[in-house]
């Protein structure tokens, strides 16, 4: 009889999963998310592309203009994944077809060192040549913020994503974005 209900509380108290499309949006909790990690960057770059700044390097140059990540600050209430986040902008602007992507930081660490163990260790047919990266023209650097405000079982969570692109021959800023998302929960278990 215990082992029964052993197993009856057991099945009463298992979790039931299944799976949905990634591109699905369900909000579970007030918290940033996929959904909003993806929906601001496709339109902080859809934004980036119709400033005149695009217009201006197509008419000067022969070419697309290349982008840098520089750095993208969580400054918010709660733990984001900027890594995730910067990882969408990359597609959005590689998916824009506008502009180029130029990779840095640990990412373009790693490479160099793949390419000195090729100079020691490959062909010289087939390693990759050193002293022939690409620079970048401009690079885009910004913040995600937020606020809270709570009261009478009522929890508004405000987020500001702040973006800027800027020359890195002149300093100039080409772009300055703003994207604002704002969620409300109620009492409910989630706080």
């Amino acid at each position: 009889m215990a082992a029964l209900m052993a197993v009856s509380l057991l099945a009463a108290c298992s979790t039931k999963v299944s799976r949905v499309g990634a591109e699905e949006q369900i909000d579970v909790t007030d918290s940033w998310n996929a959904t909003d990690s993806k929906l601001v960057a496709d339109k902080m770059i859809e934004d980036m592309v119709t400033f005149p700044w695009l217009k201006e390097w197509e008419e000067k140059h022969d070419r697309k203009p290349r982008v840098i990540i520089q750095s993208v600050r969580n400054k918010s209430h709660e733990h984001i994944p900027v890594g995730t986040f910067i990882n969408d902008l990359k597609r959005a602007m590689l998916k824009s077809g506008k502009m180029q992507f130029v990779s840095g930081g640990a990412e373009r660490e790693a490479v160099r060192e793949e390419r000195e163990q090729q100079d020691v260790y490959a062909t010289e047919k087939t390693r990759a040549e050193m002293g022939a990266e690409t620079g970048a023209d401009f690079a885009l650097a910004g913040s995600i913020n937020s606020t809270v405000q709570q009261a009478s079982g009522k929890r508004v969570t405000f987020y500001q994503v702040d973006l800027e692109l800027i020359n890195l021959t002149t300093t100039e800023e080409a772009w300055y974005g703003q994207k604002k998302i704002k969620k409300v929960a109620d009492k409910g278990g989630l706080f």
